[in-house]
């Protein structure tokens, strides 16, 4: 269920970090950034549901997941597809963030 969780949020942060995105770089109207805003308090919340015992390592965990996310979002909205070396950077982080979220800690 943390995956999941985590995809969600990296999906949702992804959008509302793409409204804001849109709207400063792409010029499109500043009404991008209600469903952006909602957005971003939608990732902010699921990353609550995250069963560890400290914020920091929830969200140090995350930065896995968003990674390889960001690179889902890469070839799916931008038409970009990832080489070996982005998927190869995203296996290791996700090595990382697994570590990080459920690494042997002392009692």
């Amino acid at each position: 269920m943390t995956y999941i969780i985590y995809v969600g949020a990296a999906l949702a942060e992804i959008a509302g970090c793409f409204a804001f995105w849109a709207w400063l770089r792409l010029d499109r109207s500043p009404l991008w950034l209600l469903p952006g805003i909602v957005a971003l308090c939608i990732f902010a919340w699921l990353l609550t549901l995250i069963e560890a015992e400290h914020a920091g390592r929830t969200y140090a965990a995350y930065g896995g997941i968003y990674i390889l996310s960001a690179l889902g979002w890469l070839w799916l909205a931008e038409g970009v597809k990832p080489d070996r070396w982005d998927l190869t950077g995203a296996l290791i982080c996700l090595l990382g963030a697994s570590i990080i979220l459920w690494g042997p800690r002392p009692a």
